[in-house]
């Protein structure tokens, strides 16, 4: 008899850890859904595009200030 309320008083004190545990993971699960998270994959993915924006922004830059340049001599009065 007993073991039979032991074993009752340990069933009941499972019983909240595992809802304790259940709704930690749905309180958790819903933070994480609001956060604005992307995986690795896609960051990664993301990261390179952006590089590869920075390096054509750099070369038309490039492109601009000699086509000032040219436009700048060709614009000044010619030396004799």
């Amino acid at each position: 008899m007993i073991e039979q309320l032991l074993q009752a008083i340990l069933e009941q004190l499972h019983e909240p850890k595992a809802d304790l545990e259940k709704n930690l993971r749905a309180l958790l699960s819903e933070m994480i859904t609001r956060m604005d998270l992307v995986s690795q994959e896609e960051f990664l993915r993301q990261q390179t595009a952006l590089l590869n924006a920075q390096k054509n922004i750099a070369s038309l830059l490039v492109e601009i200030e000699t086509l000032t340049e040219k436009v700048a001599l060709l614009e000044s009065p010619a030396a004799p």
